[in-house]
């Protein structure tokens, strides 16, 4: 079969070779369904993890021999030896799932093409999204008000009021492009909507079956493996080409087996679980891996636990945390209010191709590793990073130790003399104390675990449990409720535990993605000022999956992951050092004395989560907003720009480009604008927070006319690349070598003139000489979000190399998507090994017939030395994108050509 396919010429598309033979019918929504019987194609398919029987179905499904050949297909199926060897395969998603923070600039680059194309001579209605693209606005929502009763309205007011361009401009595109379902504001999280509301599981397309797959532009996608979907983050210019019918270009990956044995003990949360799988993955090394859950301790996990597992992937490091199609999958499908016919046909499908877990599989994994549920113990994770786990009864001693060691990931250098120091100050008008591990921000948020039912009525009873005893959240905390969807609020109203956390003053602030993004709002006055005159390490306590530098408030340096409840109780208790175990939180009353059983909490789940209440609020997702439908928006096929808009601007990066691409050959003179350590985030590159207010992105905007109040943050400008160029690292807490080891902020020296200036402002003076631009980095070079702008923003400022000692993998492929070179150490060199200190000249020869993986020259300062490099451009498709430019290019040169 595979021999035969192959034979076919590759001057263009031909039939499908695998339709003769392989494809099948059964009965789907009451009619006669076709799919691709993948099962029956090689004896070696058993063997295969499920996550790569999807790849599989894919490839056997969309098998042109032109753009996916069967000799994919055969690489696929001979997987455990090819995923030793780095081959490459082409990927077709089902769909695109998109955040409107990386929503907006999709569209926007959607809309500049589509100008470009109509330049060219081309048919601008090309530019079109060729798969289901489904937008949710979920970003954009602050807790500018909290602990209120009308918290809610009212930030979504502020919302609707702050981002009236971007939600106009993202209305026009809901009807100017095919395919672009656009969810309005207020209606949740976009994870848990796409695994209550928009995964299909298995699609059927005008009566052709086919497994439902995603990507997203928020590295968090993984959340849907939960429920059977293969899904993964990946940068916005990744995902427009796949929107626009490309195939992504992936390595075969090595699959992690994760047993999972035994029960979680009592009083243990599915976040203390995930907390503890990070911790162990990410000792392991699995980046660029899928990792897939197998076991008897699988069974033992609700859908929702397991949805709070894959969710985590990214913090882990794996592209994908997959958990198969089984009977719990089947029963949360139930209950999530899916018609019976869609249900009967995902058991049918899933059966029918093997893609249905039994627990009786004997799937031989690339490695395997192990973990005892019954082992889990309660904990957290921080001060600075997701996987640096503390279990909570060491919390006061790991919180000193780190309160005393040197700035770092697990440090913050506080003399020993000042650790005691208390301030006594006044808030609200009543008084309160400040010391170092206050706990000033309180938050249950992210979609992480507000979709999990468990742990948010165990936050629910604990409350009503504190509030029995009369506890009080401690006097200058700021405490937020973010539901990922309104079904939260319905059940924990209907079970009575709602108001007791508003009693606490955990009231709703809104349904979207808002304290875990950085969208936490300012802190009271009185409470900025105490930490600030006083230099005081304040805490913020988050049931969130993100605790980076910066990321959830410029004034909180510790910031530690923890499940809903412990949210609740380290607010009570207004301090992250407290011993649970020996200290009382108040009155005596010591935490075990308020902790829910899981035997109780499983009551509650069971009694009020159900279809009725899934259904009654998902079938008014589209309408609910009556803001948003009042809304009025541009029509016609192309966007008429307003060059006075401060949200939503054309951008450049197609202005000089033409129907050919030019050679890129040589960099030469290239100067070193930043060097860095290692975990440079991309948070740290393209802040997605609040906009300080010296900053150049600052400036820009008053000098636009936009006051202070009205500058929102740089997520929600991701529109403007005016804006998001001045505020790329802008990062408060960045740290670059070149103005000396340990400092941070966003500066740098330009060493023509000798100046110390924000980085921008030096990119900028740089480019008057038409100097490209290098970066110098550490190990995980653009680890977290998977942030478009976080390579856009350099691109535009002028930067032609990042040379890294490692990469974030989806960050890795945003540079070279946008043309920038990513260039790797030799294993155990580093910049700081090799004597690099950012005064170099580099030049780099990039001529030739480039090979992925290949190792480059490069040329310092002008002959005086060679230090040798990996180019990370990692397959042929990626070199065809550096070529051009970058992957718009590509793509919209491949559209001019059709």
């Amino acid at each position: 079969m595979f021999r035969s396919a192959v034979r076919f010429a590759k001057a263009g598309p031909k039939p499908n070779p695998f339709a003769s033979r392989f494809l099948g019918s059964i009965e789907a929504d009451g009619k006669n369904a076709s799919f691709y019987k993948v099962n029956e194609i090689s004896t070696k398919y058993n063997e295969l993890p499920f996550s790569i029987r999807v790849l599989l179905e894919s490839a056997v499904r969309n098998c042109d021999e032109f753009d996916v050949t069967s000799k994919t297909v055969e690489d696929i199926f001979n997987w455990q030896d090819n995923c030793l060897k780095s081959i490459e395969i082409p990927f077709k998603p089902a769909r695109v799932v998109l955040q409107d923070f990386t929503g907006v600039p999709c569209v926007v680059d959607l809309a500049a093409m589509r100008d470009t194309t109509k330049r060219l001579g081309g048919d601008p209605s090309k530019i079109n999204p060729q798969i289901p693209v489904d937008l949710v606005i979920d970003h954009s929502v602050q807790v500018d008000v909290a602990g209120t009763s009308d918290a809610a309205k009212r930030n979504q007011d502020l919302e609707m009021q702050r981002n009236r361009e971007r939600f106009q401009f993202l209305k026009w595109g809901s009807t100017a492009f095919d395919n672009l379902l656009i969810v309005p504001p207020g209606s949740g999280i976009v994870h848990q909507v796409n695994l209550e509301y928009l995964a299909r599981v298995v699609f059927n397309n005008n009566g052709l079956l086919y497994p439902d797959s995603v990507v997203g532009t928020d590295s968090h996608t993984t959340m849907i493996n939960g429920v059977g979907v293969a899904g993964w983050g990946v940068g916005g210019i990744e995902a427009e080409a796949a929107m626009l019918g490309q195939s992504l270009s992936m390595v075969l990956p090595k699959v992690v087996g994760y047993k999972l044995t035994g029960k979680l003990p009592d009083g243990c949360t599915a976040t203390d679980l995930v907390l503890t799988i990070t911790k162990n993955l990410r000792k392991l090394g699995v980046v660029g891996k899928f990792v897939e859950f197998y076991g008897e301790g699988v069974s033992n996990l609700s859908l929702a636990d397991r949805a709070t597992i894959a969710n985590m992937a990214p913090e882990y490091g794996a592209t994908v945390g997959y958990f198969p199609i089984d009977d719990e999958t089947i029963r949360f499908l139930g209950i999530t209010g899916r018609p019976q016919a869609q249900v009967d046909r995902i058991v049918n499908y899933a059966k029918a191709t093997g893609m249905f877990r039994t627990g009786k599989e004997n799937i031989k994994y690339t490695e395997n590793i192990e973990l005892d549920l019954a082992s889990v113990e309660t904990c957290v994770s921080g001060p600075k990073r997701p996987h640096d786990h503390v279990p909570v009864k060491n919390m006061p001693s790991d919180f000193k130790a780190c309160l005393g060691a040197k700035s770092g990931f697990k440090g913050f250098g506080v003399p020993t003399e000042q650790h005691s120091k208390v301030v006594n100050y006044t808030v609200n008008g009543k008084p309160a104390t400040l010391q170092h591990g206050s706990v000033v921000i309180a938050s249950i948020t992210s979609c992480t675990n507000t979709s999990n039912p468990s742990v948010l009525v165990a936050a629910g009873l604990l409350a009503k449990k504190a509030v029995e005893k009369g506890l009080q959240v401690k006097n200058g905390i700021k405490t937020s409720l973010s539901p990922g969807s309104h079904v939260v609020t319905q059940y924990l109203t209907a079970a009575g535990l709602q108001d007791k956390l508003d009693a606490l003053g955990f009231q709703t602030t809104g349904y979207g993605c808002m304290t875990c993004i950085g969208n936490s709002g300012e802190i009271a006055p009185e409470v900025s000022k105490a930490i600030a005159d006083n230099n005081i390490t304040a805490a913020a306590v988050l049931s969130g999956n993100r605790n980076f530098e910066a990321r959830i408030h410029p004034q909180t340096a510790a910031n530690y992951l923890a499940s809903p409840p412990l949210v609740v109780a380290y607010a009570l208790a207004g301090r992250v050092d407290i011993d649970f175990e020996k200290e009382p939180i108040a009155n005596g009353v010591f935490l075990r004395d308020i902790w829910p059983s899981t035997q109780e909490i499983a009551d509650v789940v069971n009694k009020y989560v159900n279809a009725d209440l899934f259904s009654s609020v998902y079938k008014r997702i589209m309408t609910h907003n009556e803001d948003w439908n009042k809304l009025e928006a541009p029509t016609g096929n192309l966007y008429s720009w307003d060059d006075k808009s401060t949200y939503i601007h054309n951008p450049p990066y197609f202005t000089n480009m033409k129907r050919e691409p030019e050679p890129q050959t040589r960099i030469k003179d290239a100067a070193v604008l930043c060097v860095f350590g290692d975990s440079i985030t991309t948070d740290h590159i393209s802040p997605a927070g609040n906009i300080a207010k010296d900053s150049p992105a600052a400036k820009f905007l008053q000098g636009s006319g936009v006051e202070r109040r009205d500058f929102n943050t740089y997520g929600a400008r991701r529109g403007n690349d005016l804006v998001m160029v001045r505020g790329t690292f802008a990062n408060t807490r960045l740290g670059n070598r070149i103005v000396g080891e340990g400092q941070t902020g966003p500066l740098t020296i330009h060493f023509p003139s000798g100046e110390k200036l924000p980085i921008f402002d030096a990119a900028m003076k740089y480019m008057e000489t038409n100097t490209p631009l290098v970066i110098l980095a550490g190990k995980e070079y653009g680890s977290g979000s998977s942030r478009d702008w976080a390579a856009k923003g350099p691109y535009l400022q002028g930067v032609k190399v990042v040379i890294a000692e490692s990469f974030e993998r989806i960050h890795r492929s945003n540079l070279v998507g946008m043309g920038i070179v990513p260039l790797q150490f030799l294993a155990g060199e580093t910049a700081q090994s090799l004597g690099l200190t950012g005064k170099e000249i580099f030049n780099f020869d990039f001529s030739g017939d480039l090979k992925p993986g290949q190792n480059i020259t490069v040329d310092v300062d002008n002959g005086k030395r060679k230090i040798e490099c990996i180019l990370r451009i990692d397959t042929n498709v990626e070199v065809k994108f550096f070529e051009n430019g970058g992957i718009l290019n590509y793509v919209l040169r491949d559209k001019l050509s059709q």
